[in-house]
């Protein structure tokens, strides 16, 4: 059983077991919201710890009743580092749960097909996310796991969410953290689920604690911390170090740094991924330099179309444009993306920059926009040299195609059209849903009677 030298620390482990087992008598699931990064560790850390000392000292019916969900939200377009490093500690928390009888559950959510980061940029032409349209973290991250959420709610009625925030992390986080809180309660409600309650365990740690926490307690599912420390300190920027309380020389220092998706463009500077690049991660220097691409060619008026996807304006007096992306400037960043892909894929097989399933949907998304003059197999074939290794997309076999050639062989336009209209009606078979395919051919329709009367 794991002891631990400091009385601040012991009292939020008793406080946990007290709230666990004692101060609330409803089976209410708990749930952990779970990054991987240093916070969210040491939270698990001793909420683990407190279930194992539950486990050993308290009789029947104070034992583990309740399941502790450890939610790790993968937003597709994660550090291939710490995606790498999250999916090593998943398995080894599923793996200590089950051996030592610890009712703690893992679920990882990632977000719809059609909400993912890549079908949104390169399906359907969204400007890369930027301070004043920061659609990501409502796509990427909440809405997968608040969906969690809610089933967890609609089977038990209530649930209570576990965050590994912080007073100390900045003036904004503890106002509103302040701000929910009920004096004298460990639970305060959640600002936008109903049936929804917050606890906030490790809310007055201070840095230095939480990595006192990370470098001197052993990890109860047995992983070794020591390697979370070093990601963190190879991605610490030159110009910052954080102080800790330590017990050996190699503990003298490490990052604050925060790590997210790789292809984040709402930040200036990617600093984590630059100093990872620094400390001798040089495979990962084509992602930062594509992610600055993303930031430089986002507003480039020839990038951009004359109208949102709404269909709303989107060009000034001066003939700006600010619309969703132009069909050849998606192809040109799937292409780039896919090169990278093949580049690193030499050494690091395991990493996907993108999944073939998101491929063939955004396919679908461009025959959606009667985007025909690109074509996602005929890209990712100049790339890799092979065909995309799922169903082909295509709309008619090569007897077919000579057939209807033929036929319309006085006019090639009711051929193209015909091509077209198969090609929607086949692809949008490869979605869930063929919702919206009756205006997506009607629409084809009425652009090409446009087309020809002019």
């Amino acid at each position: 059983m794991i002891k631990i030298k400091s009385k601040k620390i012991e009292g939020i482990i008793s406080e946990i077991i007290d709230q666990y087992a004692y101060a609330d008598k409803t089976e209410r699931p708990w749930i952990i919201g779970f990054s991987g990064g240093k916070d969210s560790t040491v939270l698990l850390t001793l909420v683990w710890i407190a279930l194992q000392r539950i486990k050993r000292d308290l009789p029947f019916p104070y034992q583990l009743r309740r399941p502790v969900y450890v939610v790790c939200n993968d937003t597709m377009v994660e550090n291939p580092i710490i995606s790498s490093y999250i999916d090593d500690v998943l398995v080894k928390i599923e793996e200590g749960a089950r051996d030592q009888g610890i009712p703690i559950i893992v679920k990882k959510t990632v977000p719809k097909l059609e909400e993912s980061f890549w079908i949104n940029v390169i399906g359907k032409g969204y400007p890369v996310p930027n301070n004043t349209f920061r659609w990501c973290t409502d796509k990427l991250k909440i809405r997968p796991t608040s969906n969690f959420l809610l089933e967890q709610i609609d089977e038990k009625g209530e649930a209570i969410v576990l965050l590994g925030t912080r007073y100390e992390e900045s003036v904004t986080r503890e106002r509103s953290m302040k701000k929910h809180e009920i004096k004298g309660k460990r639970l305060s409600k959640h600002n936008t689920n109903a049936n929804t309650y917050v606890y906030a365990p490790i809310k007055e740690l201070m840095l230095e604690e939480v990595w006192y926490i990370i470098n001197t307690v052993s990890s109860p599912w047995g992983f070794d911390n020591s390697i979370l420390f070093q990601i963190y300190a190879d991605a610490s920027a030159d110009d910052y170090e954080c102080p800790t309380v330590v017990t050996n020389k190699a503990h003298s220092s490490c990052g604050q740094s925060r790590f997210g998706c790789w292809t984040c463009t709402v930040v200036k500077k990617d600093k984590s991924m630059t100093a990872l690049i620094g400390n001798g991660q040089h495979w990962m220097q084509p992602l930062l330099d594509y992610r600055n691409r993303l930031v430089e060619n986002r507003n480039i008026s020839k990038n951009r179309s004359t109208t949102r996807r709404n269909g709303m304006p989107a060009i000034s007096e001066d003939g700006h444009r600010s619309g969703n992306y132009e069909a050849h400037y998606r192809a040109t960043m799937l292409r780039e993306l896919l090169e990278i892909q093949k580049q690193i894929q030499v050494d690091r097989p395991h990493v996907a920059l993108i999944t073939n399933q998101e491929l063939i949907a955004i396919q679908v998304t461009w025959n959606r926009d009667l985007e025909f003059d690109y074509n996602v197999g005929d890209i990712y074939k100049k790339v890799y040299n092979k065909e995309i290794s799922t169903n082909n997309i295509k709309s008619l076999d090569d007897t077919e195609r000579r057939i209807l050639k033929d036929i319309c062989k006085e006019d090639t336009s009711y051929y193209h059209l015909i091509d077209n209209l198969i090609t929607l009606q086949e692809t949008k078979t490869l979605m869930i849903s063929k919702y919206g395919l009756h205006n997506d051919v009607e629409n084809r329709i009425e652009s090409f009677v446009k087309e020809n009367e002019l």
